[in-house]
This record gives structure tokens, sequence and C-alpha cells, in this order.
């Protein structure tokens, strides 16, 4: 076992490249000196190579032969639309099963999750929307968790979408409206509908989608 320490600094670590990368200070597509990096950071390279094994997963750096990594490009509209059309295949899979399952859940901790964080004071860039970044993506997983099909909620977890959208665009309406998305989810599963709750998931993520699409008219 590591020590608690080093586990702190590479989390840190990971922490650090991952706001580079998603506020574009590593461009898309650029290649990431690890040296350069670890220099940057004041650490060795090599909790920076871990790091990095972390966002390959992510799906934010790719390693590529002869290269090393790179930042991974942006969604193009095509990408957007397919990822768009496999959440809406998930995850109203995935609501329609915890709707079924109500009496084996935790409503209480779903209906928590719902709950987002708005812009963290004094900062800028994604450093002000981590905190809603991460507890959006927290109510999901859950939400597809809660389905009892492990490989749906696999699925789900590894397409990263807010990583993704969210290093593309953030529209501010998010704050005013996906919480109560949410919860419209969360009150369908609790009364034990699986069409009303599928229902609530489609048009959450449809009303997301509409949010970002201004982004691809302007680019």
């Amino acid at each position: 076992m590591r020590p608690a320490r080093r586990l702190t600094l590479t989390d840190e670590v990971y922490e650090a490249v991952r706001a580079q990368v998603m506020d574009h200070v590593v461009a898309p597509g650029a290649r990431i000196n690890i040296d350069a990096l670890a220099r940057e950071l004041r650490v060795s390279p090599t909790p920076v190579r871990e790091a990095l094994a972390r966002l390959e997963a992510d799906g934010l750096v790719r390693k590529r032969p002869l290269v090393g990594y790179t930042a991974t490009g942006l969604l193009t509209r095509d990408e957007f639309d397919e990822l768009v059309d496999m959440r809406l295949i998930l995850e109203s899979a995935a609501a329609r099963r915890a709707a079924d399952r109500r009496r084996e859940i935790d409503i209480d901790r779903l209906r928590d999750a719902a709950d987002l964080p708005g812009p963290v004071p004094d900062t800028q860039g994604y450093a002000s929307i981590a905190a809603f970044t991460a507890q959006d993506a927290r109510f999901h997983h859950l939400l597809a968790e809660e389905s009892g099909n492990r490989m749906l909620h696999d699925a789900v977890v590894r397409l990263r979408p807010h990583l993704h959208l969210f290093r593309l665009h953030f529209p501010t309406t998010h704050y005013q409206t996906s919480e109560a998305e949410h919860h419209r989810i969360v009150d369908a599963v609790a009364a034990g509908d699986p069409d009303r709750a599928a229902d609530a998931v489609r048009d959450h993520l449809l009303a997301a989608r509409a949010r970002h699409l201004p982004h691809f008219r302007q680019a």
C-alpha cells in the first residue's frame, strides 16, 4: 500500500493537469511534455505519468506510439450527437429500471445527489464549475447504479459525458435548470412510474443538448 501522502500528491497532480486540459491551457491535440509539466508543478515525473494514465481513462488525453501523450480533440458536432443518442438509450433505460425497483433503492440518497452547487466564488474557468460537474456526474452515475444492472452502470460511467461536454462548453443556464430537471427524474422514480422516469430523463438530456447547441453554431 502506498503512503497516504503519495496518494494525496498524485490526486493533486491529477486535478491540476485535468484543469489545464479542461481550460485548454493544454490545447486540444497538443502534445504534453511530462518533464516540463513536472517542473511547472514542482513534482517528479512519476505523479505526472500517473495523472496522465488516469486522464487517458477519462478520455481527456491519448497516448500514441513515438509521440507520447496528447490532449484529445474536442467533440465534433457528429460526436456530440452520437454521445447524446447513447445517453438517451442508456440513461432512459436506467431510470426505467430504477423506477421498477422503487422499493429496493434509497430515494433520499438519489434526491440529495440531484441537488447541484452553483459557481464557486472568486474562481474562473474549470475551477468555477468543477463542483457542479462532479455532482452532476454523481447524480447520473447513481441513477444508473440504482438500475441494479452493473453493466448498464459501467457503460454510463465509461462515457464520461460531463468531462467532454463541459470541456467543450458550459452554458450558464445549467445552473438554473439542471437541478429542477434532476428532481423531476427523482420524483418519477419515487412514484414507481417507469414511463414517467424514462420521459423525465429524455426531457433532461434533450434540454441539455439544446443548451449546448449554440456553441456549434458559433463555432
